[in-house]
């Protein structure tokens, strides 16, 4: 019989229960199970990739770090003590789900776990954005645990700072539970769970919900926070400002943005940029380096000095510490580059603005683009496909080449009956040049055939770990 799941308990008591995630290897679920295990909880989960083979290397790690894996076939919920955390979206036929209820197990969503965890912490860093959310938590941890602050971080990426061979998978930090620093996610509306000290708004564009949407969820998220930090040169997210309390601003353009760059200072290459940043606050201004290109990432920076200041570190402190960060897993990630000068680049870039912003900074060298896309589920292809085409073929020029393979898809009920033929379609109709290759085999083969010196070839795409093994695989054929 199906019992009524108990109420919520105090976060004292929610935290001293066992814990069992399904999906425990996702991207939103892996850091939150390190930081519960670094403070002590029981965690135990189970994941479809685990029991397919796909990725072990990432279960293999989890499993010597001390976490308990099951099948996921719902025998690992043994007790009306043990609290589910599953994703909003995941099926009721799921075996831990189904088996979750029959016990009367409290069920929490990914975000709502992560609510508790950020708003019973001393102060709450929030990081919210169409696009850069994973770079600035990064860069802002950064900046934070450089600075001996000791943050707990909890990011959508591996942050390549804190890997470690025991810990491979650093998409988490556990540090102290005076400073929680998180990105906020507002496509599925979870950004209204959170109560930021300091609130970051990177930018407002089209991504999962309408602009009146958007605007409502990010303006109530600034009047939620004690301090907002706001992207000045983000005319959406500037438009947001009266919703805030306290205030800093930060932009690359907007000449009245407290945090901001001197103008003709920016030295930017292909792997990384310099820059003088400015404090308009009393008109110092500090020599920025930072090891990632493009214009999006010296926006991103900007906004982690801003969104650190805000926490009370000096500016000129956290210009000096970004010197020393190392990236992102997935987020423009050099794999290699060959002896003919091919480089091949790991991404994540899924959604319009984020491939824009690759393509861009692949754009602004000399050299042809290959970009390989695989788009990340059938249901967000269906939503912003037509974007997605028009991304695609007016970044890249007529000597670049777009390739899609089909959606990932790792099994339920999802509409499949439109894919990335359409897109295809869409892109040349559009002026580009693209290729519809159903199998990633036939991609990689189809790739290595085409590479020749000097270009770049980058691949897309989200929700699928096995993309990394998939970029390496290209260079180490185009190696030999």
């Amino acid at each position: 019989m199906t019992q009524t799941p108990p109420a919520m308990p105090a976060p004292d008591e929610l935290f001293a229960r066992p814990f069992f995630f399904c999906g425990i290897g996702g991207s939103g679920m892996l850091p939150l199970a390190q930081i519960l295990k670094g403070r002590g909880s029981v965690v135990e989960g189970s994941d479809r990739s685990h029991d397919q083979g796909r990725t072990p290397e990432k279960f293999t790690a989890l499993e010597a770090q001390g976490f308990v894996l099951h099948q996921q076939d719902g025998s690992g919920i043994v007790s009306s003590d043990q609290i589910l955390v599953a994703s909003a979206a995941i099926e009721d036929t799921v075996p831990e789900v189904q088996r979750a209820k029959e016990l009367g197990c409290l069920r929490l969503t990914r975000a709502e776990l992560n609510s508790i965890l950020f708003n019973t912490s001393g102060a709450g860093l929030a990081i919210a954005g169409t696009s850069g959310k994973s770079t600035v938590t990064g860069m802002l941890g950064w900046i934070l645990h450089a600075c001996g602050r000791e943050p707990t971080i909890m990011n959508g990426a591996v942050m390549k700072n804190f890997v470690s061979p025991e810990r491979p998978y650093a998409s988490a930090v556990v540090g102290g539970q005076t400073l929680f620093v998180s990105e906020v996610d507002e496509s599925d509306g979870s950004i209204a769970l959170y109560k930021p000290a300091v609130g970051v708004l990177l930018n407002v564009s089209l991504d999962h919900k309408s602009m009146d949407e958007l605007r409502q969820l990010f303006g109530d998220y600034l009047s939620r926070s004690r301090i907002g930090v706001i992207n000045a040169d983000d005319p959406e997210a500037l438009a947001l400002l009266p919703r805030a309390n306290d205030v800093i601003t930060f932009g690359i353009d907007q000449e009245k943005a407290q945090i901001g760059i001197v103008p003709g200072t920016v030295a930017e290459g292909p792997v990384r940029q310099a820059a003088m940043v400015i404090d308009r606050h009393d008109g110092a201004e500090y020599p920025l380096r930072l090891n990632l290109p493009g214009r999006h990432n010296l926006s991103n920076a900007l906004a982690a000095i801003a969104g650190a200041a805000a926490a009370g570190i000096p500016v000129g402190k956290a210009v000096e510490a970004l010197a020393g960060f190392e990236g992102l897993a997935r987020r423009f990630d050099i794999v290699g580059t060959t002896v003919a000068a091919i480089t091949v680049i790991d991404d994540f870039g899924h959604n319009p603005e984020k491939c824009a912003a690759t393509l861009r900074t692949l754009k602004s060298h000399p050299g042809r683009v290959l970009a390989f896309f695989q788009p990340h589920g059938y249901g967000p292809l269906r939503q912003m496909g037509s974007e997605l085409a028009e991304t695609f073929a007016s970044v890249l020029g007529p000597e670049d080449r777009t390739i899609l393979c089909d959606p990932v898809y790792f099994g339920g009920t999802v509409d499949r009956s439109e894919g990335s033929e359409r897109i295809v379609r869409l892109i040349e109709e559009a002026g580009g040049k693209a290729d519809y290759i159903p199998s990633r085999k036939n991609v990689a083969d189809r790739l290595t055939s085409l590479a020749r010196p000097g270009d770049r070839i980058v691949i897309m795409g989200a929700r699928d770990d096995t993309l990394s093994e998939f970029a390496r695989e290209i260079f180490q054929r185009l190696s030999i």
